[in-house]
């Protein structure tokens, strides 16, 4: 694919970091004046950026209003050059709103009487080397505490970073350089200031946001230390420069030095934390940024998201990210609490928004005017709905949009392009994924990886939904969206022909939890081939995805898929695709019970095949057509051919066609015969190592028992499906087993612990759509009531499982005979069911 040649989206321009200009200071060593660096915007005041026309600056906190004659006004702690008057160095750190630093330095030497040369150079009036270097605490505020320079006081409570605030305490206690890494918006900012701010000994915060070239790193530091050049500059006496100037004043000093928002310079930043680390043994340095400094002695702790609560959270106040919400919108909507009537769309929020602190206090703050329910709806349009930030913020921070555009404008022309066609994956991608469809060598991977654009876990490389909706749009507009997207539909209809046959071997287990990490994928590229029209590519996708959706139990979104896939075929199906075809007809009622439409659909679809039918391609459909369709009119002349072919099956379908003959030899009567079949199954499956087709026979036989009146056998058989079921993993399968040992423990006299099992079932059921199941646990669950003379309720569940039912699915048939032999039983005349 060939790039569109788009740009890169501009960001703010960062303010420009100006050369020191030097005025004479009086009294710092007699004789001589000591240059020292003021900002141009000093010099010549302008309005500061967030200021409105006709409004004064603001007047530092650390402003002296009466100074000697001739004098040069003074600098306020903190400022970094370019800045506006009264702007200090904490309003242009460019922190994530309420993720800002502390509070501004209150004391700024080099005024008072008697203030020195020592002192001009950078060391506190009792500064020595002596000083114990590491001193670093969690405790709070005040143990200890030493000088703070750049630290602003905040206005809003820190919330849900309790052990994020240890973890920086212990990685400082331990080494020298910390670098937080993170994804804009994750509250990097906020968090080195709050360790800042309960470190013990002097703490000096730089912000790095506003300089715009790798020169102004160290003079940004120098402003923020208020260290000034003792030495009259003269061609004998040439100008120091300013890292020199800061080895020198940070030599002998004991100090916590945080680098703000490095990303956009980060070479420059980690060569002076390099040099100054080497020469100064009493300094420790905290940065912030998106990737690491990458050299030696580098501790790298990532700040995540805050932790989101799962859907099913008992109190969704638990988790920070929701507390986070509530703390915010209480500001803006005095007497706005989570509660039951609005926690689960407050969770829901925080979720879309990825648990990133910048985007749920932009959210929060849509309160002023919105309703939860309104936020919640609006959230497909994020970057509209969350377009209003603090206007004293940096404005790449006063913006979702602006906060990813900042990280987007950093890229080279490979990552922006493999960033946007990353943007197709749904559920993150495997690095041979990504290379297949992007078309772009693994290293630019992983150099999205070391920038926060992606994250790695458990092998995959996903994307933050944010980044994610930001990165779909750059590709909109690259005019890629086809092509990408068809490269990974073909990636995806490949994977699944690759893998199909493989969940039905003894490495069944790691195959599933393959596809579990690709299902969301899979999913996304067969919506993709049906609304673009690669029918057969979606067919290929639906039909070999069959097993696996079968085994895990994705019930709802699979019939949804294929029923619009059958939609869009219409009467002609694609020439020798009969098999896949009939697949995805069936699957497209896995959804419940089968209408007129289906029923004909089915029938059409059955009619492309023969009775003895032995799929080539799709295997599995071997096991569906028995549960839709159930055994030929003519089983035994049907059933003695296959038998003569089964020796030239494949060894899976071979297990499959004797268990598929055990229970057609059951329901005709022949139990000896069904159990020889049933055992020559079993043992196949288990030579096999294939687990769900053990799942099949154990509750067969079990059923065979409970016919039989050999409960107590019956019981054990379906406790073991159970067990086998649950290590697997198949929904299914799980809630089958808990009804059949539903089953032998009413007739084991046992009502209780069965209607457990039954409530266990039908809450599997529900979850994963599997509405035979779900009517069986009904049933048993009526029968239990009708037993111990509940009958108001038995006759409830009764009917709800009458109505769930499918009908003319064979597989139910036992299902319906004993709902209607229970109602009878009731009372329940006929013309009422």
């Amino acid at each position: 694919m060939q790039d569109s040649g788009h740009g890169p989206i501009q960001g703010p321009d960062p303010a420009p970091v100006q050369a020191p200009s030097r005025a004479p200071v009086q009294g710092a060593v007699p004789g001589a004046t000591v240059p020292r660096a003021v900002p141009a915007a000093v010099e010549e005041p302008s309005r500061a950026p967030n200021q409105e026309p006709g409004h004064a600056p603001r007047q530092a906190a650390s402003h002296v209003p009466s100074q000697d004659p001739g004098h040069a006004p003074r600098q306020a702690a903190g400022r970094v050059p370019g800045q506006a008057p009264g702007q200090t160095a904490g309003h242009m750190s460019g922190h994530e709103p309420d993720h800002g630093p502390g509070r501004t330095a209150d004391h700024v030497p080099g005024h008072e009487p008697g203030y020195t040369a020592g002192q001009a150079a950078g060391h506190g009036p009792g500064d020595t080397a002596s000083h114990t270097a590491g001193q670093v605490t969690s405790q709070g505020t005040g143990q200890g505490a030493g000088q703070r320079r750049g630290l602003r006081a905040q206005l809003t409570s820190f919330v849900g970073r309790d052990e994020e605030i240890e973890q920086v305490a212990a990685r400082l206690r331990a080494s020298r350089l910390v670098t937080l890494i993170g994804p804009g918006g994750a509250g990097k900012t906020r968090l080195a200031a709050e360790a800042a701010e309960r470190a013990a000994g002097d703490v000096c915060f730089v912000p790095l946001a506003p300089v715009s070239d790798v020169g102004g790193v160290p003079l940004a530091v120098l402003a923020a230390l208020d260290i000034r050049d003792p030495l009259v500059h003269g061609p004998e006496r040439p100008a120091v420069a300013p890292v020199t100037r800061l080895v020198t004043a940070l030599a002998e000093r004991t100090l916590l030095l945080v680098l703000d928002n490095c990303e956009h310079l980060v070479a420059a930043t980690a060569e002076l934390a390099d040099t100054l680390l080497a020469a100064c043994p009493g300094l420790r340095v905290l940065v912030t940024g998106r990737e690491a400094l990458g050299i030696t002695g580098e501790s790298i702790l990532p700040v995540a998201p805050l932790r989101l609560p799962p859907p099913d959270a008992a109190d969704p106040l638990d988790y920070p990210a929701v507390r986070l919400f509530a703390d915010r919108a209480a500001a803006v909507r005095p007497g706005f609490a989570v509660d039951a009537g609005n926690a689960a769309q407050v969770a829901g929020i925080c979720r879309a928004l990825d648990g990133l602190p910048l985007a749920i206090e932009l959210a929060a703050a849509r309160l002023r005017t919105l309703s939860v329910p309104d936020v919640a709806a609006r959230l497909d349009d994020r970057f509209r709905l969350l377009a209003r930030g603090s206007r004293t913020a940096l404005p790449r921070h006063q913006t979702l949009h602006a906060v990813v555009a900042w990280s987007w404008d950093l890229l080279d022309e490979d990552e922006r392009r493999l960033a946007r066609r990353l943007s197709v994956f749904a559920g993150g991608a495997r690095p041979e994924a990504a290379e297949r469809v992007c078309g772009l060598p693994e290293e630019v991977l992983f150099s999205l990886a070391e920038k926060s654009l992606v994250e790695l876990a458990d092998g995959r490389f996903r994307m933050l939904e944010t980044i994610r909706a930001f990165c779909v749009e750059r590709l909109a507009e690259s005019g890629e969206v086809e092509a990408v997207r068809d490269a990974h539909a073909a990636y995806y209809q490949d994977l699944v022909m690759r893998v199909d046959p493989l969940l039905r071997t003894g490495e069944q287990l790691e195959w599933l939890a393959l596809l579990d990490g690709e299902s969301d994928d899979v999913n996304a590229a067969a919506r993709w081939a049906i609304e673009s029209g690669g029918l057969e590519t979606a067919l290929r996708l639906v039909a070999y995805s069959a097993c696996y959706w079968w085994m895990r139990g994705h019930r709802a979104t699979s019939a949804s898929l294929a029923a619009a896939l059958v939609a869009a075929i219409g009467s002609r199906h694609p020439a020798g695709m009969e098999e896949e075809y009939v697949t995805c007809v069936i699957i497209s009622g896995w959804g419940g019970s089968i209408d007129e439409e289906l029923r004909d659909l089915l029938g059409q679809a059955r009619g492309l095949l023969k009775w003895d039918f032995l799929p080539t391609r799709v295997a599995f459909l071997m096991m569906l057509l028995s549960m839709y369709t159930g055994p030929p009119p003519d089983f035994e002349a049907a059933y003695e051919e296959i038998q003569g072919r089964v020796a030239e099956l494949p060894p899976w379908q071979e297990a499959l066609t004797y268990s598929g003959a055990a229970f057609v030899l059951q329901s005709l009567g022949r139990e000896d015969e069904a159990v020889e079949n049933f055992h020559r199954s079993l043992a196949t499956f288990k030579d096999l190592g294939e687990h769900w087709g053990a799942v099949l026979v154990l509750s067969g036989l079990g059923a065979l028992y409970q016919e039989q009146r050999d409960y107590p056998r019956a019981y054990a058989l379906a406790d073991e499906s159970l067990t086998i079921a649950r290590e697997l993993g198949a929904a299914t399968e799980i809630a089958e087993s808990l009804c059949r040992r539903a089953d032998a423990l009413q007739c084991l006299g046992e009502p209780e612990a069965a209607r457990d099992d039954y409530a266990l079932a039908a809450e599997q059921s529900r979850m994963n759509g599997s509405m035979e199941t779900l009517a069986w646990a009904h049933l048993g669950m009526g029968e239990v009531a009708l037993a111990l003379g509940r009958r108001a309720e038995a006759r409830a569940l009764l009917e709800r499982a009458r109505d769930e039912c499918p009908t003319d699915w064979y597989s139910t048939e036992q299902t319906r005979v004993r709902i209607d032999a229970a109602l009878t039983e009731l009372g329940v005349a006929v013309s009422e069911r």
